[in-house]
């Protein structure tokens, strides 16, 4: 009891501290430029693949899985014209890029714009402002993300070497999953079941599953080294609704960048990339000469989910190595070991030291879990298959965003009402030991309410944000990516948020656009909302996201030309 009461009256103390036609010639007169102008044309089509024993139609970029590379340099405009030649509709958000003034183009559906229909064309415009590393490209409408994807590597600018002794060779490794049932139809069963959605049915790296599954034995990714080299290897986790680890046989992973921004090097054995994060790591082929498993396994933080359990490996293989020869195992943590991410967590930091918003204008407390809402079907066997025969859902601040039927973006800059309102409450609507005293009388006390409500944020105001992990249902890591810009994660740990206990650093956390906010835990994040637009937050497991784990912040133009939020582009698709 007095252990409930002092984290009652922390939260009381720290809770009475919450304060509650774009065209391509006006861009040109503002962005700053690189070295050139990137073009890419991006066909949305149908494609057969075969893959695990059985072929299927999905929707690929240009024809390829994964989809096509995008090169650029640090201040480079990047041009991409859509073409959407799919049934489907569609958008692509470039995961990562904070879309300094051009929000237009951030890609969200429902968010920034309506979806690009079936025969439309939309063209992203934008700057790589200040930016540079590994980032992605993902469709950001239903679950086409599963295969709609790419990789997006931005270089710094000509003459600026990277901190690190130059690699001999860079290699991209994306990390995602593949179903062999059609994903929009999985989401749409998913969605009328009421319950959770199947497993995928194998891990890919690079779109290839490895020989663990059936007929793939020759659907394998490699990487050929020479012996005593160094490698860059851009890690980005594409999967839709899984975390996972990754691990090389034998050796060592020096971790360089995470979510495109520098860290002081970290040497570890394995790492765990949440959908949505990005790392680079260094890896020297110092063994001895033979093949050795790139492995992508599970990490599964949730009690009780299913997931799958078969490896996806890929050849880091030496040359000179016998052709044939077994692949040495990677060995990957359990599926639920938490200290091994919690220790690269841990070895995060900024390369050089940062400056970090001291004074704050604005707090948030946000609890982030699951909910089960009470089954209103008349056919419940078939629409309430989730936890004790409700329908699964989840929310921040018990609130479960439902997106609107006209983009966000859109109705705030035209001002259309109703369809959204300005009241995402600031702390939870209600306080309790969020960790260890959840109610779980499911579904009577895991109800959450429904609504596209948001938060409006003054242009210029420093930002915190508390991130607080619940047990309603189960606790679960969930990796919460901000779009619109990055943020310094100046603190986490495990159990309830006690703002008079917590520790911060503020001399050189990470700067992260996708964080993992820890299994029965928190994370505190700070950022200066200086980009005005329409910006989504949410968990980037899709079927968190579906189920309504996100919100949305509005921030209001300054003053002047450089801080105000241009017209949208003559092409944004109506809905």
């Amino acid at each position: 009891m007095e252990k409930m009461s002092n984290f009652a009256t922390s939260l009381m103390v720290w809770s009475s501290l919450i304060s509650y036609a774009y065209t391509v010639h006006a861009m040109a007169q503002w962005l700053p430029r690189g070295s050139s102008t990137r073009f890419y044309d991006f066909k949305v089509q149908t494609t057969r693949i075969t893959k695990l024993c059985n072929s299927k139609d999905m929707v690929t970029i240009n024809g390829i899985f994964p989809g096509p590379v995008i090169y650029a340099q640090e201040d480079d405009r990047i041009v991409v014209k859509v073409t959407n030649m799919t049934p489907f509709n569609t958008t692509i958000h470039w995961h990562g890029v904070r879309q300094r003034r051009s929000c237009w183009f951030d890609g969200a559906s429902y968010i920034t714009q309506c979806p690009i229909q079936a025969g439309q064309t939309f063209t992203y415009d934008f700057a790589l402002v200040n930016q540079k590393g590994t980032f992605f490209w993902h469709a950001h409408v239903s679950w086409l993300r599963a295969t709609v994807y790419g990789a997006f590597v931005v270089h710094p600018k000509t003459g600026l070497p990277y901190p690190f002794n130059y690699p001999f060779e860079e290699h991209i490794i994306i990390l995602g999953e593949y179903w062999k049932q059609d994903v929009v139809q999985i989401e749409r069963t998913t969605a009328a079941s009421g319950g959770s959605p199947p497993v995928a049915d194998a891990y890919t790296i690079n779109g290839h599953p490895g020989p663990n599954y059936n007929c793939s034995n020759n659907d394998v990714y490699k990487i050929d080294v020479v012996p005593g080299k160094t490698y860059l290897l851009r890690l980005i986790s594409a999967g839709l609704n899984s975390e996972n680890f990754f691990a090389i046989a034998d050796h060592k992973l020096t971790i360089v960048e995470a979510d495109a921004e520098y860290t002081k090097p970290f040497t570890t054995d394995r790492v765990m990339l949440g959908p949505g994060q990005t790392i680079n790591v260094l890896v020297t082929a110092d063994q001895a000469i033979g093949k050795y498993s790139m492995a992508m396994g599970p990490y599964s933080s949730a009690k009780g989910a299913a997931f799958q359990d078969t490896l996806a490996i890929a050849h880091f293989k030496y040359l000179g190595a016998v052709t044939n020869s077994v692949s040495l195992p990677a060995q990957l943590p359990s599926v639920s070991d938490n200290l091994t991410v919690k220790t690269v967590m841990d070895g995060l930091r900024s390369l050089n030291p940062v400056n970090i918003p001291t004074e704050i204008d604005t707090n948030f407390f946000i609890t982030v879990g699951l909910n089960v809402q009470k089954c209103h079907s008349k056919t419940p066997k078939q629409n309430c298959q989730g936890i004790n025969h409700g329908v699964m859902a989840a929310s921040m601040n018990n609130i479960s965003f439902i997106m609107p039927k006209i983009s966000l973006l859109e109705a705030y800059y035209k001002k259309i009402n109703g369809s959204f309102t300005e009241d995402f409450p600031g702390v939870p609507l209600k306080f309790y030991d969020f960790v260890n005293g959840a109610p779980n009388n499911i579904p009577n006390d895991t109800q959450s309410l429904n609504g596209t409500r948001v938060k409006i944020l003054e242009y210029g105001s420093r930002v915190q944000l508390i991130l607080q992990n619940t047990a309603t249902v189960t606790t679960e890591n969930h990796p919460i990516h901000l779009h619109g810009f990055s943020f310094y994660v100046v603190g986490y740990g495990t159990g309830n948020y006690n703002p008079q206990a917590a520790k911060f650093n503020l001399v050189d956390p990470p700067y992260m656009n996708t964080i993992g906010v820890p299994v029965g835990g928190w994370t505190a994040i700070r950022f200066v909302a200086d980009n005005p637009g329409v910006w989504f937050m949410h968990c980037h497991l899709d079927i968190h996201q579906s189920w309504g784990l996100g919100t949305a912040f509005i921030v209001k133009n300054g003053k002047g030309e450089l801080e105000t939020l241009p017209p949208p582009p003559a092409d944004l698709p109506r809905c």
